[in-house]
């Protein structure tokens, strides 16, 4: 009987090694600091590609920062190459920088930009690919926009602000710490016009921490609403109806900057692109719990996008 259970699970093993794979991978460096995984479908010659762009902070290829892993970005990407379309994603300059212990200080908003440049012109230049897609997450949103124009075949906003962000902000400590919305409103303000400060609440040093101000003076610069105007390729706008940082008014501020954009809010879906049932107590934990699934809407909705 021992014999015969051994048996069995060599057969099982060896079944599952026998499948075949929907893709390949192969891992590129773009330039200095981009790394990233490539996945290339099996099924198709010439596939669209989908180059994803991570959020804010230290977030790496498969959608991890710090302490936190979910996996939604790659998950996102093996679930899309699974339906055919190669896909493309890279750690944030910073993610080598920290890992290098070589962070620079002087690193701006634009920095990512072009990264995502370089990335999405490393693809155009090897013409392997039938079209080319951008798929920005919250940050990366905003920095996809600023690519995608007159360069990219279509772009998708996945939990992107429609706001500046230093409105998003205010938005938001309005939520959380309303008794520091004065401060936060006159430091925005600083921010907005170009000027640093060191008169900044202590329990915000997080967000205003003087040297970060430049970064954010350059991130502000940037309106989502007026920059996604300028698209004249199909342009999809997607939001979760549970995430926690970038609330559907922000998806539907971008409708509105674009009339011929689609809209697609998914119920339940949170930020980190998992669907929750619960609270904000199971919305919280999910940014730590790499066993979810992504939302099966998400990739379908994606995927019917891409390929229509």
């Amino acid at each position: 009987m021992k014999y015969y259970f051994i048996l069995v699970l060599c057969l099982i093993s060896t079944l599952g090694f026998c499948q075949d794979k929907t893709y390949n991978e192969e891992e590129l460096s773009i330039s200095k600091w981009i790394d990233g995984t490539l996945l290339i479908p099996t099924t198709t010659d010439k596939p669209d590609l989908a180059i994803i762009i991570a959020g804010s902070g230290p977030t790496n290829r498969n959608g991890n920062q710090n302490f936190l892993k979910n996996n939604s970005l790659k998950k996102l990407a093996e679930g899309l190459t699974n339906n055919g379309i190669a896909t493309f994603r890279y750690d944030k300059r910073i993610v080598k920088q920290i890992r290098e212990n070589n962070v620079d200080k002087n690193m701006m908003f634009d920095d990512f930009v072009s990264d995502a440049s370089a990335v999405l012109d490393y693809f155009k230049e090897k013409g392997t690919y039938n079209k080319i897609y951008i798929i920005g997450h919250s940050q990366g949103s905003l920095v996809g926009m600023l690519i995608a124009k007159d360069k990219a075949d279509g772009f998708i906003s996945l939990a992107g602000a429609g706001n500046n962000i230093g409105d998003v902000i205010i938005e938001q400590v309005a939520k959380t710490a309303p008794m520091f919305n004065k401060e936060t409103e006159r430091v925005i303000a600083s921010l907005k016009e170009g000027k640093t400060t060191t008169d900044y609440p202590i329990a915000l040093a997080s967000i205003f921490n003087i040297d970060l101000q430049p970064f954010m003076i350059n991130w502000i610069s940037h309106n989502p609403s007026e920059i996604i105007k300028e698209l004249k390729m199909p342009v999809l706008i997607i939001n979760g109806t549970k995430d926690l940082q970038v609330s559907v008014d922000e998806a539907k501020v971008l409708k509105e900057a674009n009339e011929k954009a689609e809209i697609l809010l998914i119920e339940n879906m949170n930020h980190v692109l998992f669907e929750i049932e619960g609270g904000d107590l199971e919305n919280s934990k999910s940014y730590n719990e790499s066993f979810r699934a992504i939302s099966p809407k998400l990739l379908t909705s994606i995927t019917a996008f891409m390929k229509s």
